[in-house]
């Protein structure tokens, strides 16, 4: 793991004389994919050595496990600048560890501000193919070209060997470039996934605040007050513990809201729920393929939000909204954020139940499965 000796990070040696292949994921989503991703590669070949840097889900599997970036997840240029020291210093003990133990095989998992850097420092000091040296570099989960950066595709093909990507319209975004593109299917349609979330009718409104400390904080308050205009039960879905402990100094906040509101682990799911209101992250896209009504909230830092609204040519947040081409489930945003608009548009769904929400969800099935590679662990990273 990384530590800290005289304002300096730096990676602990490994235990082993190789690596086969280093895997680096920053959030938790990503962190999640990866995972299931080194627990196939690992079944299929036991004697593989695999180092990661990640999360929680990353820590648990038969790897080198080197540090958790998924707790110093961040978002926003203004909240990348708060911790610009933190990262110039892992970012050059990651490069100084890759020189030194040189990993046959690189697999960069979404997370493109961290990674594309990466991939792009390796060719520099000549480390990886594009670069000239023996290191493959392989990226999975695309940046969100469609939406903003769109000419990162150019540069990609630059840095990057072979791409997968997770939703079928991404392989059009690259045929002007020189880049393998494959469609691999996304990993929730995967045979042995279990749902997080359930669809019951029960009376409970799931809140799902997001994974990153600095989005949680602005989201989940607008949240708890759409909440007590709606005067219902509430269940809160938390990946980690520092999730949970950022959450529960946020819910001291509300004591009108006591015993009304229970934060559940990932750990405890499938959770049943009749209506959701969430961020606009992945767990978002769970919800909408489960059926479960609702809405989706983003509020972000002032500046953030500006410069994105400049920068981001998309006209929906949420993925599934993106898919479909219409707002299936209502997306309220920064000043429209207002929680007795939530609250009012909320109760309709729970007076109106799942019909339509089923009928989407069925869409998104269809458009996001892959039926000749239903494992994303099966595209040819060990090819």
């Amino acid at each position: 793991m990384i530590q800290k000796k005289d304002n300096a990070i730096f990676l602990d040696a490994l235990s082993a004389d190789k690596c086969d292949l280093l895997i680096i994921a920053g959030e938790h989503s990503g962190d999640e994919h990866a995972a299931k991703i080194v627990k196939d590669l690992l079944n299929d070949n036991p004697n593989l050595s695999i180092c990661a840097i990640g999360g929680a889900n990353l820590q648990k599997e038969n790897v080198q496990f080197l540090f958790d970036l998924v707790n110093h997840s961040v978002v926003g240029l203004v909240e990348v600048l708060k911790h610009y020291s933190f990262f110039k210093k892992f970012f050059n003990s990651v490069i100084d560890w890759i020189a030194k133990y040189q990993p046959k095989k690189i697999c960069f998992v979404d997370y493109p501000g961290l990674n594309l850097a990466l991939a792009k420092k390796l060719k520099e000091v000549r480390l990886s193919k594009k670069g000239g040296g023996n290191i493959e570099l392989v990226y999975y989960v695309s940046p969100q070209i469609w939406a903003w950066k769109a000419k990162r595709r150019f540069k990609m093909a630059e840095l990057i060997d072979s791409l997968a990507v997770i939703f079928p319209f991404e392989v059009d975004c690259y045929t002007d470039t020189s880049l393998p593109v494959e469609f691999v299917g996304h990993p929730f349609l995967q045979d042995d996934r279990e749902s997080l979330v359930e669809y019951e009718k029960n009376n409970i409104l799931l809140l799902l605040p997001g994974s990153r400390k600095s989005a949680v904080a602005k989201i989940f308050p607008v949240m708890l007050k759409s909440l007590e205009l709606l005067q219902k039960e509430a269940k809160v879905l938390y990946p980690d513990l520092h999730i949970k402990n950022l959450l529960e100094s946020i819910l001291k906040k509300f004591p009108q809201l006591k015993g009304k509101v229970e934060l559940v682990s990932k750990k405890q799911t499938p959770i049943k729920a009749q209506v959701s209101l969430m961020s606009s992250g992945t767990m978002s896209l769970n919800v909408c393929l489960a059926g479960i009504p609702g809405a989706i909230v983003y509020v972000a830092n002032p500046i953030t939000y500006v410069l994105g609204r400049m920068l981001v040519k998309i006209d929906y947040l949420g993925i599934s909204n993106l898919l479909l081409k219409r707002p299936a489930w209502r997306e309220f945003i920064q000043g429209d954020a207002s929680p007795k608009k939530i609250a009012k548009y909320l109760n309709e769904c729970f007076e109106k139940g799942n019909a339509q929400s089923q009928k989407d969800s069925e869409s998104l099935k269809k458009m996001l499965s892959a039926e000749s590679l239903k494992k994303p662990s099966s595209w040819r990273i060990f090819s």
